[in-house]
């Protein structure tokens, strides 16, 4: 069996928007890939509104903490999602744009329009990374090894 994805969310303060993707992907995606997320200049906690729309669809995020992205510096990522709307530093891995407005400040409608489109957003990212691990299941039949070059097990 090939190894999950990995991806890495990562916002401004770690506290909102990548904590969203992070748990919608682990939530809806564990069979495909391995979530993580940070923050460009974490906060000091997740903020209440965020748990609290989380919750609402039935994912838990009492765990959850803004962390770093200095953090996950020596984890290999096959992607970074980036949805800080600025520049991320160097990164070793292909990096995602997704645009949503950051609900900071705003009533709890915005934190729910925020969670509605990263739901959408992860939802599309699983199903094409499903569709390429079969893509690549389907190669490893024909010819051999996946692009990324790991065995296979029976």
């Amino acid at each position: 069996m090939e190894r999950p994805f990995r991806v890495l969310f990562v916002c401004l303060g770690n506290a909102i928007r990548s904590q969203m993707a992070e748990g919608f992907a682990r939530r809806y995606g564990q069979d495909v890939m391995i979530a993580r997320s940070a923050g460009l200049t974490p906060a000091s906690r997740v903020m209440p509104l965020t748990r609290k729309v989380m919750e609402e669809k039935n994912i838990d995020l009492e765990d959850a903490y803004p962390k770093p992205i200095a953090d996950h510096g020596s984890e290999p990522f096959d992607l970074v999602v980036n949805i800080s709307g600025i520049p991320l530093p160097a990164v070793q891995a292909p990096v995602r744009e997704w645009t949503v407005k950051d609900p900071m400040g705003g009533r709890e409608e915005a934190y729910r329009r925020a969670a509605g489109q990263i739901e959408r957003l992860v939802m599309d990212l699983i199903l094409e990374l499903r569709r390429l691990r079969k893509k690549w299941a389907d190669e490893f039949q024909d010819r051999g090894p996946s692009p990324r070059g790991e065995a296979r097990s029976s």
